[in-house]
């Protein structure tokens, strides 16, 4: 069994955004991706899109028929103007010559100017319809994703870079955007166009339209080959489009360090390598047109020649009147005017098709840390908590929890302590169900946490990291975070119960502060403040707090310290910490080696105990302070 199929974290990957260190990595990622794809996974991608594109229509489909309707009526318009030129060369003109009526001339400008009218109007229709309809298209299709990556797991996320969730959201729904808003319409009318140009130079003169006819074939092949040259070559476009974006927005996400570390230079030559190979692939593909629409010109002109020559010829002896001729000129000018529209289109379908086969595998990913099928109720929880023989392992060479028994009562604060890769924050991600056991279970209450729906969980559950993150926002706005429908007086309150209101209070506009970028205007011992008002407005039955003030200075830790007795409250909780001082709060200490636990009592107990691990950390750390 796989460690999806377990529950498990699957194994790291090397994703076309990973963060190689070397040059010669970023040249290895690139150009993996522009290795040709199998013909079975090609046919999957290309099958995953058109599902996507379909869903997407779907609602709009008698919209669509409709926008159809439309543009046939255009093209029809389009293709009438030779027909009414030729009529009023060789019926309207000659009589008007002779001193005759001008009527014959007069009706076929005046049909004229109602077809030119009409093509006007459907122009306009189109383009209003078209528009609104590609942008709800748009929105539903930023909507799903932004829902869908919020919903998948932390797993999920490990590996997903933000910068190429960046990119799916930016760069592949431009490529989209662009085929709506250019792309059907254009292969449409050209298609259209060249069927009808045909069908009409056959209808007004068999032996010159057989003969324009000639380079049809010719003009197939060219085709064709544009169409795989350039499937290939704007899917390198895309991918290495993907690439730049995530260099950028992971060096910039992490100027800090990068600064700290002097990485500037080396980044850049990691970003000068990426995007020279962005260029060079965009100048692949401007390639493949320089060549496609030259010979589209050529046969033309080749087959424009041959037919001034033979329709000319055609003329002078009286086999063709010179209206029919004029008619042909305009008709093959129309015929291969489309193929530069056809190859406009794909470039267009190319790049969005490349952008449809990323967004449709991120939007068919599943989280392995689903809702249950048949989810049980926990209307009220008290907290406790029970690990029943658990197993995990984020990758099969190693296990981290080889086999864990633990009971932790509602009410009683626990903190866990050992050495990096002990497995205490491990411990902390499956209470929170960021990731399900391999083997055993964890229950809440007696409930399964794998048969509890994720809402009902994190209503019961809640973690507060080191990170202390803060959302763009007020100071309210971000404690609110906990409980988006409490009062003013509600977060208040809450920031008075952990000694935040002191100096939220004195803030120029008070809770309406704004927090400026991450918090940035906070100290990391005001920002914990914050977070634990977070905490305490949620009021969970459960709270883990993982490595809460390990960022802390002694007086911030000592003012966090004041804030946690009231968090720890009548609610069941789970401290990680390597700061024996956060420890002194807990009813009872766990101390981990290898994912078991080898030490278990009061802070009390296990400091008197001689020889103890924890005994030995507690004296470590107090030699440290003195």
């Amino acid at each position: 069994m796989t460690p999806q199929a377990q529950g498990q974290a699957p194994a790291p990957q090397r994703e076309q955004d990973a963060r190689p260190e070397t040059e010669a990595d970023w040249r290895g990622v690139a150009a993996e991706h522009q290795d040709d794809i199998p013909d079975a996974v090609g046919l999957r991608l290309k099958e995953r899109s058109r599902r996507l594109l379909g869903d997407l229509l779907r609602p709009y489909k008698s919209t669509v028929l409709l926008l159809v309707l439309v543009v046939l009526i255009e093209n029809a318009t389009r293709l009438s103007v030779p027909i009414l030129v030729q009529r009023g060369i060789d019926h309207g003109v000659p009589p008007l010559l002779a001193g005759g009526s001008a009527r014959a001339l007069v009706e076929v400008l005046v049909v004229l100017v109602v077809v030119v009218v009409i093509q006007a109007v459907s122009r306009v229709f189109f383009l209003a319809l078209s528009g609104k309809i590609g942008q709800k298209i748009l929105l539903e299709l930023r909507r799903r994703l932004f829902r869908h990556f919020q919903r998948l797991d932390v797993a999920f996320h490990d590996r997903y870079t933000s910068g190429r969730v960046v990119s799916r959201l930016t760069n592949d729904i431009d490529a989209i955007q662009e085929l709506l808003s250019n792309g059907f319409d254009g292969l449409v009318t050209a298609l259209l166009t060249m069927i009808g140009t045909a069908f009409l130079l056959v209808y007004l003169d068999v032996k010159l339209g057989l003969v324009c006819l000639i380079g049809f074939p010719i003009l197939l092949l060219v085709v064709r080959w544009f169409r795989d040259a350039s499937a290939k070559a704007y899917r390198a476009v895309r991918e290495n489009a993907a690439l730049v974006i995530v260099h950028f927005v992971e060096t910039m996400t992490g100027i800090r360090a990068v600064q700290s570390y002097r990485r500037e230079r080396r980044n850049q030559d990691i970003f000068e390598d990426v995007t020279e190979r962005y260029q060079f692939a965009n100048e692949k593909s401007f390639k493949l047109v320089a060549v496609f629409m030259p010979t589209i010109k050529f046969v033309g002109n080749v087959t424009m020649g041959v037919v001034i020559i033979y329709g000319g010829w055609r003329v002078y002896h009286g086999a063709m009147t010179i209206g029919v001729l004029a008619a042909f000129l305009l008709y093959l000018r129309m015929f291969f005017e489309p193929m530069q529209e056809i190859s406009q289109f794909y470039n267009t379908f190319q790049s969005a098709s490349a952008a449809l086969e990323k967004l449709s595998g991120v939007l068919e990913e599943e989280p392995s840390v689903g809702d249950p099928a048949r989810p049980r109720e926990l209307q009220e929880s008290h907290g406790a908590v029970v690990f029943d023989g658990v197993e995990f392992s984020y990758t099969p060479e190693k296990q981290v929890l080889p086999h864990l028994d633990l009971t932790v009562p509602a009410g009683q604060t626990i903190a866990l302590v050992g050495t990096t890769g002990a497995g205490k924050t491990t411990i902390a991600k499956l209470i929170a169900r960021f990731y399900d056991p391999g083997a055993g279970s964890i229950r809440l209450d007696g409930v399964d946490l794998r048969d509890l729906r994720d809402q009902d969980l994190r209503r019961h559950v809640v973690m507060v990291t080191q990170e202390n993150f803060m959302f763009d926002g007020t100071v309210a706005d971000n404690i609110r975070f906990g409980k988006p429908e409490a009062t003013d007086a509600e977060v208040e309150a809450a920031a008075r119960a952990v000694g935040a209101h002191e100096f939220v209070s004195v803030l120029p506009d008070g809770y309406a502060t704004d927090v400026g970028k991450r918090g940035g205007r906070f100290s990391a011992g005001q920002r914990q403040l914050i977070t634990f008002a977070r905490a305490f407005l949620a009021d969970p039955a459960v709270l883990i707090l993982d490595e809460a003030t390990s960022s802390l200075d002694v007086p911030s830790e000592r003012l966090v310290q004041q804030a946690l007795r009231t968090v720890l409250a009548d609610r069941t909780a789970l401290i990680i910490a390597h700061r024996l001082s956060t420890v002194a709060v807990a009813d009872r200490v766990l101390v981990l080696e290898h994912g078991r636990i080898v030490e278990d009592g009061t802070p009390a107990d296990l400091i008197g105990s001689e020889g103890g691990r924890y005994a030995a950390l507690h004296e470590a750390w107090v030699d440290s302070l003195g």
